[in-house]
C-alpha cells in the first residue's frame, strides 16, 4: 500500500531510531522492528550469537558472505572482524543490495572493510580473485538460497577460494533445509561438521 518494500520500511525505521556508526545499536534496532512490526529473514540475535562466537574463535582476516539481504548479517560479521580484516558480501537482488549498502555505511563500515558485490553468486564467485582481489576466504557465511549452497561450495572449491582450515557457516540447513549440501559436507571427507541448534529468527 505504501509503495515501498518491507526492507525499505525497515531501513527507514533504522534510520530514524538507530545511532549512526554504532553497529550493535543498528542490529538491536533491526531486531525491534522484526519483533514488533514486520518479520524479515535476518540472522536475528539468537543465531547471531553463534556467528559472533565463531568469529571470536577463528579471527578470520578474509570473510565471504553469500546473501547480503538487508545487511544485518554483514554488519554482524563486520563488527566482529579483527583489525585489518575485510569482508566481501554478495547479493543477487539489486533492490536488497541498495538497502544493504545504506545499512552497511550507516553502521560506519568503509568500502575498504566491507565490499558489497551485486550479482548472482554463481557469476560472482569465479570472478572474486581477478576482479575483487579475494585470494581465498578464511570464513564463508552462507545465508542465501538454500538450493545454491552445494553448487556455490563446489564453485569455491574449484576456484581454490577456501583457505586451508577455512570455516563454512551455513544458515538454515535443517529448515527450510539444504539436504544435498549437508550430505556432501558430511560424506565428502573434506570437512568436519557440526550442527548448531537454534530457533528460527524472531
Amino acid at each position: 500500500l505504501t509503495g515501498t518494500s518491507r526492507e525499505q520500511r525497515a531501513f527507514q525505521y533504522v534510520l530514524a531510531h538507530a545511532i549512526p556508526g554504532d553497529p550493535h545499536h543498528i542490529l538491536q534496532t533491526f531486531d525491534q522492528w522484526c519483533y514488533h512490526c514486520e518479520h524479515l529473514s535476518c540472522v536475528g540475535p539468537d543465531k547471531g550469537r553463534i556467528v559472533e562466537r565463531v568469529l571470536l574463535e577463528r579471527a578470520p582476516l578474509r570473510v565471504l558472505e553469500l546473501g547480503t539481504y538487508c545487511g544485518y548479517g554483514t554488519v554482524l560479521l563486520a563488527q566482529g572482524l579483527p583489525p585489518g580484516a575485510c569482508l566481501y558480501t554478495i547479493e543477487g537482488d539489486p533492490r536488497h543490495a541498495a538497502v544493504a549498502e545504506k545499512v552497511i555505511r550507516l553502521a560506519g563500515f568503509s568500502e575498504q572493510t566491507v565490499e558489497l558485490i551485486v550479482g548472482p553468486s554463481e557469476e560472482v564467485i569465479p570472478q572474486l580473485r581477478e576482479k575483487h582481489g579475494l585470494m581465498n576466504a578464511n570464513l564463508v557465511f552462507m545465508d542465501h538460497w538454500k538450493r545454491c549452497y552445494l553448487r556455490d561450495l563446489r564453485l569455491l572449491e574449484s576456484h581454490q577460494l577456501l583457505a586451508e582450515g577455512a570455516t563454512i557457516l551455513a544458515d538454515n540447513v535443517l529448515f527450510p533445509g539444504a539436504p544435498h549440501f549437508l550430505q556432501y559436507a558430511k560424506t565428502c571427507g573434506k570437512y568436519h561438521c557440526k550442527v548448531h541448534r537454534a530457533s528460527l529468527e524472531y
